[in-house]
């Protein structure tokens, strides 16, 4: 499908005068959101713990964990954890996030698009 790059709004959710807005990699492979240190101290997060991750070539690697940044794409918003990269890295928003914000990668024109069943507001599934 090649690289899915859109336009992602980050906020603070307990200094909401806190956001930067980047262009984040949309990655269907990955699970959560995953964001540079610098940008986790621009935004000026909470660390709440760590976590093990594991990347595409099976490294696997301890990393922190942030917490209480407002994702948003296409004006739909929620919030969730954030898992700190090194400095200058790609921000990445993973599946868990297209989940919960009921957007889809259209494969044929590489963008975030909001669920057709659902387009004027996100629908979860409970069951």
């Amino acid at each position: 499908m090649g690289k899915v790059i859109e336009k992602v709004k980050f906020r603070n959710v307990f200094e909401p005068d806190k956001f930067v807005e980047v262009e984040a990699l949309i990655d269907t492979g990955a699970t959560s959101v995953v964001l540079p240190k610098d940008l986790v101290d621009k935004l000026g997060l909470r660390k709440v713990g760590e976590t093990k991750v594991r990347y595409a070539n099976n490294k696997v690697e301890t990393k922190s964990i942030y917490r209480g940044v407002i994702v948003e794409i296409l004006g739909r918003s929620s919030i969730f954890d954030v898992i700190c990269e090194e400095e200058g890295s790609q921000p990445i928003v993973g599946q868990v996030v297209l989940e919960m914000l009921d957007l889809l990668v259209d494969p044929k024109s590489r963008k975030v698009i909001p669920n057709p069943a659902s387009p004027d507001i996100p629908m979860l599934d409970l069951i």
